[in-house]
């Protein structure tokens, strides 16, 4: 379609790489992206309503967002704030001020990839100025940024840990929980390098993070896990030596702390692989001395890498894993994945999740199904209980 020519007082450029349908664990075929928004002009604007159409048949809605979806501060997690300020703060107004900045975290679901257009159109509904004279702000209503769907093929690798009872933290798709809304300025642009990330940690059979000293790294059930290779690879980065962290403290969270956090360090003890095809592996947060592998090393599926822990800008054990298309924690764009085979065992409420401690207390499989489902070629969506048998 051809979309006329049009003065837009708010303007809206996609961040990253077009985005890579995926399949979750609901069945259904993901799509997550970030759109950064900005007002040109000198006068306020305002974002009420966004809409991705069809490109090719405009009045065809694949998902709108208004209202509370948009900015709501009573809402901790969950369909709502998707417009930030940046790089990705709560804001409580759809105002937009002269020469200021916003992103909108889009997300949305197709039951099969038939149903999905093969690109996709913004509409902008709220109020701006009119004109390049400016004036006062009046009612606006425009399409603009086609987004086109990657033609990559999803990555399909195996699992990064063994066992049962574990939780997809921090996981895609809603902005509500990290890394969705990880949105950073780095090398000059807009960046999400984690978009698709998840913070792998483990419970016991009760349901429980840790059993006896909170306090203690080794009383938390992950730590000192087998950290394993997705696929065949090569090693092209890591970072060791970083000392353990003291269960219940997130550095950044601490001034003196978060004054020795740099963009190098900020994982902690770290590996990355490149898998080939522009597809990088990154695992986060390793203990210290546990890397079995150096830079150049070519590794198999499986293969141990090293050992889970509690580094860099973490609170807890936990794996922090992503895929990204380049070797830099930073640089690159998140790429979304599917894993080969698991057991789907639930969800884990994310009620029970925000309102835990810092030392993740409690029990979280109240959600756990009475038995597992076999699964092939999916994406655990946020809090997912998994086994990797």
């Amino acid at each position: 379609m051809s979309v006329p020519d049009t003065f837009t007082a708010l303007t809206l450029t996609a961040i990253g790489n077009p985005p890579l349908p995926f399949r979750g664990t609901d069945g259904k075929y993901h799509v997550a992206y970030d759109l950064h928004l900005m007002n040109a002009t000198q006068v306020p604007a305002s974002l009420d309503t966004i809409e991705v159409v069809d490109a090719a048949d405009p009045a065809k809605i694949v998902a709108s967002f208004s209202g509370t979806a948009l900015i709501d501060p009573t809402c901790a997690f969950g369909d709502c704030n998707r417009l930030r300020d940046l790089p990705a703060g709560y804001i409580d107004s759809a105002t937009v001020p002269p020469q200021e900045s916003r992103v909108v975290f889009i997300d949305f679901a197709f039951d099969s990839l038939d149903r999905a257009p093969a690109a996709l159109l913004h509409r902008i509904v709220g109020t701006g100025a009119l004109s390049p004279a400016f004036g006062a702000p009046g009612p606006i209503d425009y399409l603009t940024t086609p987004v086109a769907f990657s033609s990559q093929a999803v990555p399909v690798i195996a699992p990064p840990v063994r066992g049962e009872n574990w939780i997809a933290l921090n996981g895609c798709c809603e902005p509500g929980f990290p890394h969705r809304s990880s949105l950073m300025s780095v090398n000059g642009k807009l960046n999400n390098s984690q978009r698709f990330a998840i913070d792998w940690k483990r419970t016991d059979d009760k349901g429980q993070f840790y059993s006896g000293d909170k306090t203690s790294n080794e009383s938390y059930v992950d730590y000192g896990t087998d950290i394993l290779a997705v696929a065949d690879g090569t090693v092209v980065s890591i970072l060791d030596g970083m000392p353990a962290n003291a269960p219940g403290v997130l550095p950044a969270h601490d001034p003196e702390l978060a004054a020795k956090l740099t963009v190098e360090n900020v994982d902690g003890n770290h590996v990355v692989l490149d898998l080939g095809d522009g597809v990088y592996a990154m695992y986060a947060h390793m203990i210290s001395g546990s890397l079995t592998v150096k830079v150049g090393d070519t590794v198999v599926e499986g293969q141990v890498l090293g050992h889970l822990g509690n580094t860099g800008n973490a609170n807890a054990s936990h794996l922090h894993f992503q895929l990204m298309d380049g070797p830099s924690l930073v640089e690159a764009d998140s790429l979304p994945y599917e894993l080969k085979s698991f057991d789907y065992d639930g969800q884990v409420s994310p009620q029970s999740i925000a309102d835990a401690d810092d030392y993740l207390s409690g029990t979280f499989l109240a959600g756990k199904l009475p038995k597992p489902d076999a699964r092939t070629t999916q994406l655990p969506l946020n809090l997912a209980i998994i086994d990797f048998r």
